[in-house]
């Protein structure tokens, strides 16, 4: 199967390589039009400079190898778009590339809620086109577009020659709509075509003249020539474009599994989240891959992480071990009991070990970094939905039903790129996250939850906690008192928002909590779910690749709520921001 994929920005490193391919297919494929490869980053980082938002998709082959592209121009004002170009590669023939990417393009303009989709071709007919060659590869592309139901528009002077722009038609793709072009609607998206594209080459009397031979109301088609007409309609088909959400989850979660009352870290909350974003249809569904120790290793010490793996693979017995003895944390003097030194790195009482607890946090990492890379490819947003949570995991230390710290490796693993951003909504305080980046300047930290004074962990989350060292400033908590609503978080949403954008990082990652909703039976907030969509739109509107982790959340009800109203936030302003 052919992947087609949508590349966004010059933001990654993976896409700056995409790019650089698209550019030399372009100019191998377009020779006769100098200068535009050096202009598709800049019509991608920089949306209306040029009067239209682009589209570029790539087809790719093994090892992220650009094997073709297409690049479409999308006017919002009238809510059409172009098809500017597609190139393939000039080594690779046949396959059946050409159509995937048509079929992606008319896939991608869709899903944006465009009216249509012009096209500009030159003419088949042998008095405009006196070079054979030209003369049948213009009859091939005609021929390629009648399959897709898509014919020139006539009785217009569009198609008659200018000194400096050749014989031409204009085709129009209503992308399986009933309702005919007016001529009203096409007027309008002509005038915007030749004043967007060939300005340089016309002058505005001639657009004038042209948008006016449009007079025809309805507008006709030419009939087909070349591919037996068979509707008048041809259905977009959505598989082919590569969905820009992705979700990772970890089906074998549930051997993580606690046997005692009132242990609210259930299997089922991972089953609710999925019943709550399945339906909405925005994620590729992304099976985790296996990653080594080594990234767990870096935010972590090495004999806390020695001791989870030795102490949960000694304990044979079904029930769990709980913290009961915690001596002061001397290095040098550690209980020898395995279970006895639970104590020595955790932080509370409430957070067992058992023989599966090591595996299923490994698992979660897994979860975390496979949708990291995924970020890395290209993708706008990833979905971490990780099971145990992570955010309380130091870097020797666990606790709140945390193991290793999730978000906390995934953001340094990102760090190799740029700078990160980790902002932290659960009701409770990420002080594993706090206490993994409090001296490091590239990672910039920030929480929003309940004070410290009525809310786990107790001990960390104080507004006065900003970093040590080069870390200094890097931290940023806004703890909210109990019973705080819907206003009060965004409040500080807002706050923390600022502080990523000043800082200018170059991803975010989101510690996502849904006990910070009301009705969690741990929290104490009445935030509605209805600001967890908006703070979805505000994290889609800022542009940023985007991780999100889950964390916390216990009210089953509010797992189901939850993510659909996040999520269909962020892509309503991701589809706004990059079209």
């Amino acid at each position: 199967m052919i992947r087609i994929r949508r590349v966004y920005s010059t933001g990654l490193p993976a896409d700056r390589d995409r790019i650089e391919q698209v550019k030399d297919i372009f100019r191998a494929v377009f020779a006769y039009i100098p200068g535009y490869a050096e202009k598709i980053p800049h019509i991608l980082d920089h949306p209306f400079r040029y009067g239209y938002r682009a589209l570029l998709l790539v087809s790719e082959g093994a090892r992220r190898r650009v094997t073709g592209f297409a690049l479409i121009l999308h006017f919002p004002e009238i809510n059409s778009s172009f098809l500017d170009f597609i190139g393939i590669a000039p080594k690779i023939q046949g396959g059946g590339l050409g159509g995937a990417l048509y079929e992606g393009a008319r896939d991608a303009v869709r899903q944006l809620g465009s009216r249509g989709m012009y096209i500009e071709s030159l003419s088949d007919e042998p008095a405009d086109v006196h070079d054979t060659i030209e003369l049948a590869q213009s009859r091939q592309r005609l021929r390629f577009y009648e399959r897709y139901g898509v014919y020139p528009i006539i009785n217009t002077i569009y198609e008659i020659p200018t000194p400096r722009l050749p014989a031409g038609f204009l085709l129009f793709d209503g992308l399986g709509r009933t309702t005919p072009l007016s001529r009203d609607e096409a007027r309008l998206a002509v005038r915007l075509i030749i004043r967007r594209k060939h300005s340089r080459e016309v002058d505005p009397d001639y657009i004038e003249r042209v948008v006016e031979s449009i007079t025809d109301d309805p507008v006709q088609f030419r009939a087909p020539r070349y591919v037996k007409r068979r509707s008048n309609v041809c259905e977009v088909q959505s598989s082919r474009l590569e969905k820009p959400f992705a979700l990772v989850v970890a089906r074998k979660h549930a051997m993580h599994l606690v046997h005692q009352r009132g242990y609210v870290e259930r299997p089922a909350r991972i089953g609710a989240v999925l019943e709550g974003i399945e339906p909405i249809g925005l994620f590729a569904d992304i099976a985790p891959r296996r990653f080594g120790e080594r990234a767990i290793r870096a935010v972590h010490d090495a004999d806390f992480v020695n001791y989870l793996k030795a102490v949960c693979r000694k304990l044979e017995s079904n029930r769990p071990v709980y913290p009961y003895v915690f001596p002061i944390r001397r290095p040098e003097r550690p209980p020898r009991d395995l279970a006895v030194r639970a104590g020595y790195y955790c932080v509370d009482t409430f957070t067992p070990l058992d023989r599966n607890a090591y595996e299923a946090a490994r698992g979660a990492v897994d979860v975390a970094l496979t949708a990291t890379e995924e970020l890395l490819s290209g993708r706008p947003v990833t979905y971490a939905l990780c099971r145990p949570p992570g955010h309380h995991a130091g870097k020797r230390t666990f606790g709140g039903f945390c193991y290793f710290n999730n978000a906390a490796i995934a953001a340094h693993r990102l760090s190799e790129v740029g700078k990160i951003a980790v902002l932290d909504i659960d009701y409770h305080h990420g002080n594993g996250t706090q206490d993994i980046f409090y001296d490091r300047n590239d990672v910039l930290t920030l929480s929003i939850h309940g004070h410290p004074r009525i809310a786990y962990p107790h001990f960390s989350g104080f507004a006065d906690e900003t970093g040590e060292g080069r870390g200094l400033g890097f931290n940023r908590n806004f703890p909210l008192p109990e019973g705080a609503d819907g206003k009060a978080h965004i409040g500080a949403f807002e706050k923390a928002v600022d502080q990523i954008e000043r800082f200018k990082a170059a991803m975010l990652v989101v510690s996502l909590g849904f006990d910070m909703l009301k009705g969690d039976p741990t929290g104490s907030f009445r935030v509605p779910v209805s600001t967890m969509n908006r703070i979805g739109r505000r994290l889609g509107s800022m542009g940023l690749p985007l991780l999100v982790v889950q964390e916390g959340g216990y009210s089953l009800r509010n797992l189901r709520r939850g993510g659909p109203a996040l999520f269909s936030g962020i892509e309503s302003a991701v589809t706004r921001t990059f079209g």
